[in-house]
């Protein structure tokens, strides 16, 4: 038998506060995505090129390479910071110490004065962001219900996406404007500064994770979380549920080395780093970070490559606000395996395209407007997919698949396959599309493709399952609210003394209804 209070699984119901919550932290993603996207219109900025003596360089595709690659270098190492501070200081600490770094380093960006403090900033910069992108996921999971899960944390990543779309329009704006002291490129490197500007004093307010609380034994304040994040009979359940797996937990390694010894730590790993890397084989990342390159090479002005950079953008903060209501319609896998199918498909017409109209000088002199406006369409195609399917849906996944005692290691984890992908990617780019052109595609289709089929079957469901019952797809033990360990038995005897008794949870009200069931 075990101890039942009412319905095992109370009903999860939505509460504004959820949403206020998950919209302030999205600040902190919209920082990210600011920072990682800014350089996109930077590097089409003039004066940016002028200042620096870019052109006359003979090495100038690897210094722009460099400026982005050390971005992500930086976010490669940064990401493996990023449980430290969360276990040890707390969620909210995880997100804010990353936060002020980027404020700095959208200071001295703006402020360079030679190109190695420029790329200096860069990696710097690139270490914070990916801090803030890897802490987000893990306080939003642990704070919000089970059934709204997935549409609530895939907030995280149409904030990303938002600053995406901003930095593409602030870039295009202050292209138009008089280049004075150079400000067409300082004045955006500069305004990265605001959306952590903004979340920075808004954390005084926001909730610690009440996970976070259990696990140092600070019942009384994960309790008055608990209490105002969902209603009584669910955060009665939920502080239950929590402190039944912490039991579990707490008795169990929660080093780095933890998540590779034990088989079921370590195939989660496997789960996350196989994802994040099949993901970023769909070459987001290019087209964010060189889309005015792209739309140079099919021939179009400066002015066209800024504005299919901003319409691509904006259609990505468009497919991620669709992420909010694709995200929990259907399993994981296909979610995920599916818009890595698609998304390459799209990247195999746009290889076909550019081959048959705009692979040769010749070619483009004598364009077909059609043909070359098609291979944009395709470019915008493929990104309202990839935000409504991918960019949201591996955040959300990483999410669910760690427990808490190892989340904020496992999703840095997850995160470092991103950017070691991306530093591949952004530094021999350049290169690669000046040397065999639409071929370069063909490196991004054939192993994503693999990666597509790998995930569609080896990829575990998690949808809608409460974080503390998802350890059961790995054959991990789980504590059951209300229900006796393993081995314990309570027999009929014992009814009496569990009448009218139920756990409480510090500072509530208790009710008095309880159910015996047999199991």
């Amino acid at each position: 038998m075990y101890l039942k209070t009412g319905h095992r699984r109370p009903k999860r119901q939505f509460k504004p506060i959820n949403a206020f919550i998950i919209a302030v932290m999205a600040l902190g993603s919209l920082g990210y995505g600011y920072s990682a996207s800014i350089i996109s219109t930077t590097l089409a900025q003039p004066s940016f090129y002028t200042y620096f003596d870019l052109a006359a360089r003979s090495n100038e595709n690897d210094v722009i390479g460099l400026m982005n690659s050390l971005y992500q270098a930086g976010g490669f190492l940064g990401t493996f910071t990023v449980a430290y501070s969360c276990d040890r200081w707390g969620r909210r600490a995880g997100i804010a110490i990353p936060a002020l770094l980027i404020l700095i380093m959208g200071v001295l960006l703006a402020a360079s004065v030679n190109l190695a403090m420029f790329i200096a900033c860069r990696f710097w910069a690139g270490w914070a962001s990916y801090m803030v992108i890897s802490a987000c996921p893990v306080w939003m999971t642990e704070v919000v219900p089970a059934r709204n899960r997935g549409s609530l944390v895939a907030v995280n990543g149409a904030s990303l996406i938002a600053g995406f779309c901003l930095a593409g329009w602030v870039g295009y704006g202050f292209w138009h404007l008089p280049d004075t002291n150079n400000w067409q490129w300082r004045g955006p490197m500069l305004l990265q500064c605001l959306p952590v500007a903004i979340l920075l004093p808004c954390m005084y307010w926001l909730p610690e994770s009440p996970r976070w609380l259990i696990i140092q034994g600070r019942e009384e304040e994960a309790a008055r979380v608990l209490n105002m994040l969902h209603t009584p009979e669910e955060a009665i359940h939920e502080f239950q549920q929590i402190k039944a797996q912490t039991e579990v937990e707490i008795r169990l390694d929660s080093s780095y080395w933890a998540l590779f010894t034990k088989p079921s730590y370590r195939k989660r790993c496997m789960l996350a780093f196989t994802t994040t890397v099949g993901i970023q084989f769909c070459g987001p990342i290019l087209i964010a970070n060189y889309g005015p390159t792209l739309y140079k090479s099919l021939g179009f002005d400066a002015n066209k490559q800024f504005v299919y950079q901003c319409g691509w953008l904006t259609l990505a903060f468009g497919g991620g606000l669709l992420s909010l209501f694709v995200v929990d319609t259907m399993p994981r896998p296909i979610l995920l395996a599916g818009g890595i199918a698609f998304c390459l498909g799209c990247l195999s017409i746009e290889a076909a395209l550019v081959a048959t109209y705009a692979s040769t000088p010749e070619k483009l002199a004598q364009p077909n407007e059609a043909a070359l406006k098609a291979a944009v369409a395709m470019f915008y195609i493929f990104i309202v997919v990839f935000e409504a399917t991918l960019d949201s849906g591996r955040f959300v996944y990483l999410g669910e698949l760690f427990p808490t005692h190892l989340r904020a290691k496992g999703i840095s984890f997850g995160i470092s396959g991103v950017n070691l992908i991306n530093i591949v990617w952004l530094q021999v780019a350049p290169t690669a599309f000046a040397n065999i052109g639409w071929k370069f595609y063909l490196v991004l289709i054939i192993p994503g493709m693999a990666f597509a089929t790998l995930i569609f079957f080896w990829c575990p469901n998690t949808k809608g399952m409460p974080l503390e019952e998802i350890a059961e797809l790995f054959g991990d033990e789980v504590h059951h609210a209300g229900r006796p360990s393993p081995g314990e038995e309570m027999h009929a005897s014992t009814e009496h003394e569990y009448s009218g008794k139920r756990a409480e949870v510090p500072g509530e009200v208790v009710h008095e209804h309880v159910e015996l069931q047999s199991v």
